[in-house]
């Protein structure tokens, strides 16, 4: 089935060939053509199965544009609300759609002023509640979308949602999307939404099966070390480095380059004969390592890729599905690592629990570990390698000058210095400190059920977790591009992996050149 089968507008067909989107997905092909009748909807389906296309795109191809807010879209936390807000511009760019992000911190009079402009307002409940209970906003809007509902349920956003409801039109078409279905969802549907059709797409889980998914916790100093690290005792083959905005592959792709690796970024900033070079050579093996965005890998078709590093957690759980499904095809084992600081934990484990996956917890290696790979996998190469003419004769004129022993130190020697391993011995948390926060996270988790029915009121979230910032993002009006494509000590915790020498940051003293 193709999007073409929906009946969608030329301009909608141009944006989703331009996102690279080749075929629905199952909770789309279910959606769409309901939604497109006019008729509520209640779908049970994971994040990340492409459910904000799946609402997104039939109320694009049903708005009147029209000067005034036709659509809300109502979602958990504030970096869902800035990711869901540049999916649906992307999708409706060439009809001029423009998209205002609603959430608390952040200033009232811009949000307003973007409002004023908007055909869709993407919005967190507390932030949004406030605009109504003062009168800050006046709006009729034809369709309504719970995004993540149960998600705002264990939040404590129900109440704010009712309250919302309250301000809305009766006569609008509610769009309801939840991973699960809990008593309390089930009762809210029966009050907002008009004979509403369910849908269930929710067999087997969201990522591939052939993808073994782990995590590594460091502080966000360590990032580089952890990474090179990681690049070293793992020794892909081939693999792709995920950041979030272009500025990071730049620099990250440099940095990489210049500690030997064959490397080389991708974003949506690069003219096209650029981006074509690059996944070129990529494919044809040139280059080992490819640095990218979320959008300027969308469409990639690449079967050999044995590993995929997250530099950073993406946002939100359907850019988590996207980026690992790039390692695991066509029949081949895959390997996602995700690296992740303590203030990224609670968007970690909600992740995991949209896309029905299990991330295992793992400790960087230290240098002796990836010194000891090292010698192992040079053992086998060694034992395996077969004896060329020029070897023979290399060997021979350094008979002349030192025994058989010798040369054999000394060629071990030569191969050991190129892949000799720099940098600090450990690098991120052990898997006790791990251990820790994942009881914190539960703790507090279990804890804030007291406090539902009393939703936060920046829309950021009392998911769980650790104090201090979270990774986020700000977004306003859409009428133009995004820049976003997009220590401790160590017990017995289990490790994995290849190598590849191991340099310091940039400032460090120790470490040495790679020779690739």
């Amino acid at each position: 089935m193709t999007f073409e089968e929906f009946g969608f507008k030329s301009k909608i067909i141009e944006a989703i060939n331009e996102a690279g989107f080749k075929e629905p997905s199952p909770v789309q092909k279910e959606a769409m053509p309901v939604v497109l009748q006019g008729r509520d909807i209640v779908a049970q389906a994971h994040t990340g199965t492409g459910k904000t296309a799946a609402f997104g795109l039939p109320i694009l191809q049903q708005l009147k544009l029209n000067g005034t807010v036709e659509a809300v879209v109502i979602v958990p936390t504030r970096e869902l609300a800035v990711q869901v807000s540049d999916e649906l511009f992307k999708f409706g760019k060439f009809l001029g759609i423009k998209t205002a992000t609603v959430y608390g911190g952040s200033s009232y009079s811009r949000q307003l002023k973007h409002i004023e402009s908007a055909s869709i307002i993407v919005a967190t409940p507390g932030r949004f509640l406030d605009l109504l209970n003062n009168g800050q906003i006046n709006i009729n809007p034809a369709f309504v979308v719970l995004d993540e509902a149960d998600e705002m349920l264990d939040m404590g956003f129900l109440e704010d949602i009712k309250s919302i409801f309250k301000f809305l039109p009766s006569d609008r078409q509610t769009l309801m999307f939840s991973a699960t279905m809990p008593k309390e969802i089930k009762e809210l549907s029966k009050t907002i939404l008009n004979n509403p059709h369910f849908i269930s797409v929710t067999t087997g889980e969201v990522t591939n099966k052939n993808i073994k998914q782990y995590y590594y916790v460091v502080e966000e100093y360590e990032r580089d070390d952890a990474l090179i690290r990681l690049l070293d005792y793992k020794n892909p083959h081939k693999s792709i480095i995920f950041c979030r905005m272009k500025k990071e592959v730049d620099r990250l792709s440099t940095f990489l380059v210049s500690q030997g690796y064959s490397a080389k970024g991708l974003h949506g900033d690069m003219e096209q004969r650029q981006r074509e070079e690059v996944i070129k050579s990529f494919k044809g093996g040139n280059i080992e390592i490819l640095i990218a965005t979320d959008v300027a890998a969308r469409g990639l078709d690449v079967n050999d890729v044995s590993h995929v590093f997250n530099y950073h957690i993406p946002f939100e759980s359907e850019s988590y599905v996207h980026r690992i499904g790039r390692t695991g095809r066509a029949g081949k084992e895959g390997l996602a690592i995700s690296i992740v600081t303590p203030h990224e934990f609670n968007s970690l484990v909600r992740i995991q629990k949209s896309v029905g996956a299990t991330l295992e917890s793992r400790v960087i290696p230290t240098i002796s570990e990836v010194r000891e790979k090292n010698q192992t996998s040079l053992s086998k190469k060694i034992a395996d390698q077969e004896i060329s003419q020029a070897a023979q004769m290399l060997v021979e004129t350094l008979k002349e000058q030192f025994d058989i022993s010798t040369i054999a130190y000394k060629l071990a020697s030569v191969v050991f210095q190129e892949q000799d391993v720099g940098g600090k011995d450990t690098i991120g948390k052990s898997s006790t400190e791990v251990n820790r926060l994942i009881s914190n996270y539960r703790e507090e988790k279990s804890g804030s059920s007291k406090y539902r029915g009393r939703g936060p009121r920046s829309g950021g979230g009392r998911s769980g977790g650790f104090s201090g910032k979270s990774a986020g993002g700000s977004s306003g009006s859409r009428s133009g591009g995004s820049s976003r494509d997009g220590g401790g000590s160590r017990s017995s915790a289990p490790r994995d992996g290849g190598s590849r020498s191991q340099s310091p940051r940039p400032g460090s003293s120790s470490g040495s050149s790679r020779n690739r």
